[in-house]
């Protein structure tokens, strides 16, 4: 009897160690299984809060991106991501905010080589008397790629992704940014004068209609424009010469309107309306209208601006330097205007850093409204990045954290003593960063800077340049 039950217990151990062999076996299995199924992407990006900017206003706590082919495919919590996602490169997002990266939507790159030469001037003074003339005397193929270069230097420093482009000899500046790894809309500049490069209006003109029509971009990321320069340079006859051609060549046109008071008195006097009303007559907003400042215009106006799509840029710091006048944003929110942020050119900002112009946006028209209330720092951030993709037409190429969009990326560092404690990212990002803060730079799935460390660009030879090319413009100034 004591066998029978010595030998049918044996029997149960046997059984219970083959079944628990079957299940560790499967166990590993399917380990294995899920080890294989992870799918190979370029790039896994963390962060710490995900600010997405979509919207749903997703922000995700310990988040992650997965790149692959400069393409989001996916955007979750990190613990997901990782079990999904296998990665050739990891980016760590401890202490750090992942938010797409900036759109500065109307500026001059290559004048940051004149940074600094003429302040304090009113607008046409500067104009006129300064820029016009040492444009002429310095702006040149040489010019513009030291320029360009130091500009997306400091662009990508400041977590810019994306910009708007009107300045001269386009195609080299668009072979610069091919080379830094930005993004851009680059505007060929026309204007019914002599200009760098060119005798007046005929010849910057067919120049840039065959910018616009003949360069292609190797990359997909430089996109070409008409860049008239303003309704008060530029004639009636030819700004509709533009709207023609943009029709035609199916390009975007960016141009300033209705920038400065002394605009509105020269229109006036001319074509007995208003800027914004003259450009809309000339045809310029039946196609893509990218329209920098407009700080001046009247309730009608605005109705038009939206009614039309036009992509309105708010340059708040540059407004406030030449005295232009303080643009009427949030009632252009409110009716419906897309609304984008810009820095101007550097020659009269004096540079091309977005935070600065976020943090400004969101503060000048609490000011002067006595409302504590209006632009807040979600709607300021929203004009950064996707509401201004929306602006310049690249919605449904960047602007937000979402799969499908290119992946344009940013990070922006915790660890500073000015960002603790943090009780809401977003508060952060518009009331506490700096382009210091900026540590790492993502444009199509390419890092451009990693632990403030450049990866197209090298620092030290770009600034030498820039200051080889400066000392010959204090010199002219010197002897002006």
């Amino acid at each position: 009897m004591f066998m029978r039950i010595k030998f049918k217990l044996e029997i149960l151990s046997y059984v219970k160690l083959l079944i628990l062999g079957f299940i560790m076996s499967l166990s590993v299995q399917i380990t294995g299984a899920s080890a294989k199924e992870k799918q190979m992407v370029d790039l896994i990006v963390h962060g710490r809060y995900v600010v997405t900017m979509t919207d749903d206003n997703r922000v995700i706590e310990n988040g992650a991106v997965a790149v692959r082919d400069g393409v989001i495919v996916a955007v979750d919590a990190a613990q997901v991501i990782e079990e999904a996602y296998q990665a050739k490169k990891t980016v760590s997002g401890e202490d750090r905010i992942l938010l797409p990266g900036l759109i500065n939507g109307h500026t001059h790159t290559a004048m940051v080589l004149f940074r600094g030469m003429a302040d304090d001037l009113a607008l046409m003074t500067w104009l006129t008397e300064y820029i016009f003339p040492m444009e002429g005397q310095f702006v040149d193929p040489e010019f513009i790629e030291a320029g360009m270069r130091l500009a997306c230097l400091e662009m990508i420093r400041g977590g810019t992704t994306t910009f708007v482009d009107m300045y001269f000899y386009g195609d080299r500046g668009a072979d610069e940014v091919e080379a830094c790894g930005l993004r851009a809309i680059m505007g060929a500049p026309s204007i019914d004068f002599p200009s760098p490069g060119f005798t007046g209006w005929e010849d910057s003109f067919s120049a840039a209609v065959a910018f616009v029509k003949n360069r292609k971009s190797p990359s997909g990321r430089v996109i070409p424009a008409f860049a008239p320069h303003a309704p008060y340079t530029v004639s009636a006859e030819h700004l509709a010469e533009v709207s023609r051609m943009a029709h035609e060549l199916n390009a975007p046109i960016t141009t300033h309107l209705s920038e400065d008071r002394a605009e509105l008195v020269q229109i006036k006097e001319r074509y007995d309306t208003t800027p914004i009303q003259h450009v809309k007559n000339m045809g310029l907003m039946n196609h893509k209208l990218i329209a920098a400042h407009v700080v001046h215009p009247t309730d009608e106006e605005i109705k038009i601006l939206a009614d039309y799509k036009v992509g309105v840029i708010h340059n708040p710091t540059s407004n406030l330097k030449t005295a232009a006048g303080i643009a009427p944003v949030p009632k252009m929110l409110a009716q419906g205007v897309l609304m984008g942020l810009g820095t101007d050119g550097a020659a009269s900002n004096n540079d091309l850093d977005m935070w600065e112009e976020i943090r400004l946006a969101a503060l000048i028209h609490k000011g002067v409204q006595y409302d504590a209330t209006v632009m807040p720092a979600e709607t300021v951030l929203r004009m950064a990045t996707s509401g201004g993709a929306k602006a310049i037409g690249l919605d449904h190429l960047v602007g937000d954290i979402a799969v499908g969009k290119r992946a344009d990326l940013i990070q922006v560092d915790l660890s500073g003593p000015h960002m603790t404690p943090l009780y809401d990212v977003i508060s952060h990002l518009v009331y506490a960063a700096s382009s210091s803060d900026v540590v790492t730079t993502i444009v199509d799935g390419h890092i451009l800077m990693e632990e403030g460390h450049f990866m197209t660009l090298d620092a030290k030879e770009v600034r030498k340049k820039a200051n080889e090319i400066a000392a010959r413009i204090t010199e002219a100034l010197a002897a002006k």
